[in-house]
């Protein structure tokens, strides 16, 4: 498979030429002898924008058609490199299309990177708010019925924002909610971070690529070969000015990127070319089926899926919940125990994302040997509704613009119902806040952050957070 990047790198590498140049390791040559082994090989890739190498800023070689190829695939207008990982590429589309004071229109169960954009760009966001997941209990899509709402109320927002998949894999199919945006010359922007893999085949759910989205995220790193921080940015539109994207993605990025992590995305890009062309989806499925089976046979234990008809369901994430009363921490605790390292839990379940390839790791270590119910139960608190927000749609009390010029002050977290909130408070993983940065405070969010605060959930936010405090704004005049 070519990969013009990658190659390059490689080629260059080969010569064994003398590195006058940064970074300091030299080609590798300068390195501390604990750790060479293991560096030696990658720090030979790890260059700079030498001849022949191209530049991620200016791309005009090796980088350029590299990002064509990845546009070909994807079958967008343009696609961008992105070592900053889709933090950046959400931040720049949407900085690339709203300006202060801007109505925005933005999925309420959305990444911080996205909340951190608005707050940037001094837009007044208008919070779309997803349906509640009956099994998994998580936050899953926006309705329609919802976003037709938001539209007409809202016919001059500057863009559509949603998340779709959301973290667990549940993904709709997003055709009429662009459509609808379209007729209103709005813009929709789509952070598809976990839907990278989406064009191996048509037994993976659709992505907003091939339905007309305008701006596409997605963190090729998350279920592509990709290297940590390495994703896309596609462009596929009429309605956003593409020199605005380009310049933030300028300003934003690293003015000395990767070339592992470059070099990487090109893989990625020939490693999913490579199954959607040969077919190696079908031996991938076989292999998931392997093993849920696998899992079935674990005492005390299940595989959880969606029944909401809407929702198309992602192979690669397995969310599964203890059947012994373990909360989805404590199930975390149980699989690593037996060196089984998920990607993230929650007070109900824990997920697993499977690779894409036919080669997945062997659980049956743990397969028909072992129960759940051999970890004791120390927490067995269950937390019915997290991310619980109000219906429909919902502006903020007072706009970024105004907030900004605010004081704070720090409170009890019991006297700061009814206050608007200056910080996000951001349960992490998956990263979407429970409280935002403007949002007014409600009992209801403070008796689930105390929830979660006695559960131990990573928490990101003000460390003040563990000391049972919380940052307000003070009220002006």
């Amino acid at each position: 498979m070519y990969t013009p990047l990658f190659t390059a790198l490689m080629q260059h590498a080969k010569r064994k030429s003398l590195s006058f140049h940064v970074p300091g390791h030299k080609n590798g040559k300068v390195f501390i002898k604990q750790a060479d082994e293991i560096y030696k090989n990658i720090l030979s890739l790890d260059v700079t924008e030498l001849t022949g190498l191209d530049d991620l800023h200016h791309p005009t070689d090796v980088i350029a058609e590299a990002q064509q190829l990845t546009a070909k695939l994807y079958g967008v207008k343009n696609s961008y490199f992105l070592v900053n990982g889709s933090t950046v590429g959400n931040m720049a589309m949407i900085l690339a299309c709203c300006n202060e004071g801007d109505e925005v229109l933005v999925q309420r169960n959305s990444h911080k990177s996205i909340i951190n954009a608005v707050q940037l760009a001094g837009a007044n966001p208008i919070f779309l708010s997803p349906k509640m997941d009956t099994v998994l209990q998580v936050p899953s899509y926006v309705d329609i019925q919802t976003i037709k709402h938001a539209i007409e109320s809202y016919p001059n927002a500057k863009a559509l924002i949603l998340t779709n998949p959301n973290y667990y894999g549940l993904t709709v199919n997003l055709k009429e909610a662009i459509e609808l945006a379209h007729s209103c010359s709005i813009p929709v922007l789509v952070d598809e971070a976990h839907g990278a893999h989406f064009k191996a085949g048509i037994e993976f759910p659709t992505s907003a690529v091939d339905i007309g989205a305008d701006i596409i995220v997605h963190s090729a790193h998350k279920t592509l070969p990709a290297m940590t921080m390495g994703s896309f940015l596609h462009y596929n539109t009429n309605l956003i000015d593409r020199e605005k994207v380009e310049f933030y993605l300028a300003i934003l990025q690293s003015s000395s990127p990767s070339y592992p992590i470059m070099a990487s995305l090109d893989l990625a890009r020939a490693y999913l070319e490579e199954v959607k062309e040969n077919r190696g989806i079908d031996s991938i499925l076989k292999a998931i089926i392997n093993i849920k089976e696998q899992l079935k046979n674990i005492d005390g234990l299940e595989i959880l899926e969606s029944a909401d008809p809407l929702i198309q369901i992602d192979p690669l994430k397995l969310t599964v919940r203890s059947t012994s009363g373990l909360s989805g921490y404590e199930l975390q605790d149980w699989f690593e125990l037996h060196n089984v390292f998920i990607e993230l839990a929650d007070p109900l379940n824990a997920l697993m994302i499977l690779p894409l390839d036919h080669k997945i790791h062997n659980l049956e270590h743990l397969s028909k040997k072992t129960s759940t119910t051999s970890i004791s139960i120390t927490a067995n608190k269950r937390v019915q509704l997290h991310y619980k927000q109000n219906k429909g749609i919902n502006r903020l009390e007072k706009p970024y613009s105004y907030l900004k010029t605010c004081e704070k002050e720090l409170i009890k977290l019991d006297d700061a119902i009814g206050a608007i909130s200056a910080e996000s408070i951001i349960p992490y993983p998956p990263g979407i806040p429970l409280i935002i940065v403007g949002e007014t405070i409600t009992k209801d969010l403070i008796e689930q952050l105390k929830e979660m605060l006695e559960m131990r959930i990573n928490i990101q936010g003000d460390n003040n957070i563990r000391q049972g405090n919380i940052k307000i704004y003070k009220n002006r005049g």
